[in-house]
């Protein structure tokens, strides 16, 4: 799951009132990812699909507000995420990305909702059939 390049977790702080994850790496930088950021790029099948194109647009995740977080071995956590979500399991690597590039990783994130015609505090619509079900 990680590599020898992959910077590791010095420090890991939730920050409930700013609704951000504050994270510092071996590597010297340091991000605070907004939960929103976490929860739409999720990295769950749920979210981003089973392939390239059957992704779920997320959207209602503005105020969304990470419960809990749990270890997964000495490579990722799992967040608890108080819309209900808890099954995306955010690796190091990955934590790293969404910080590094979290400018970039939001434009996206609103052009995309923009495309399908929706803002960021839409409802979120609950698709029907499907084979993984939801939560």
């Amino acid at each position: 799951m990680t590599t020898d390049t992959t910077p590791q977790p010095t420090a890991l702080t939730v920050h409930q009132a700013s609704r951000v994850l504050e994270i510092a790496f071996d590597d010297g930088h340091s991000f605070r990812i907004p939960f929103e950021l976490m929860r739409v790029y999720s990295p769950s099948a749920e979210v981003q699909g089973h392939g390239p194109g059957q992704e779920t647009l997320q959207t209602g995740k503005r105020d969304v507000v990470v419960d809990g977080i749990e270890p997964v071995g000495h490579y990722a956590v799992q967040p608890h995420f108080s819309d209900g979500h808890d099954t995306g399991i955010f690796t190091w690597a990955y934590l790293y990305k969404l910080g590094s590039q979290q400018a970039e990783l939001m434009a996206q994130y609103q052009q995309r909702l923009a495309d399908a015609g929706l803002d960021r505090d839409a409802p979120m619509v609950v698709a029907t059939g499907g084979a993984c079900g939801s939560h």
